[in-house]
């Protein structure tokens, strides 16, 4: 296998019923990655998380730094100490590495909202682990 094959592998694996933003088979739709020439090791990912209404995921972090835009609809966070916030359709929200994501929830319980993701990982790296996980304790 190529090593751009290994990661999209690895990325599609990590998204089975354990994965962190849920166990909807179309909540995440990785869009696309690459590997940055001005960042060797780093794979970019972009993708989308769908949440149907009322819709959460587990509580997670993410290995690599993350970008999050709300598409559609409304979505409420939480991470690391900060309060919880909501995020509205046009909004968006930076997640450093290694911070603890621990609500992320649609806001609504009759509409869906839906979230562009891009993240930067190690090669190799999931996109999302799970919280806690080993090793994850700061």
């Amino acid at each position: 296998m190529k090593p751009l094959s290994i990661i999209l592998f690895a990325l599609l694996a990590a998204q089975t019923p354990a994965w962190a933003h849920g166990d909807a088979a179309d909540q995440v739709k990785v869009l696309q990655q690459q590997q940055p020439s001005n960042a060797p090791g780093k794979n970019a990912v972009m993708l989308t998380v769908n949440y149907a209404p009322g819709q959460a995921s587990p509580a997670h972090q993410h290995p690599g730094a993350v970008m999050a835009y709300v598409l559609e609809g409304a979505v409420v966070s939480k991470l690391d100490d900060e309060p919880e916030k909501t995020y509205k359709a046009g909004e968006y929200w930076y997640e450093a590495p290694g911070t603890i994501h621990s609500v992320s929830r649609n806001a609504s319980q009759t509409q869906s909202a839906k979230l562009l993701v891009w993240s930067l990982v190690d090669e190799g790296s999931a996109v999302t682990v799970p919280y806690p996980a080993a090793g994850s304790e700061r």
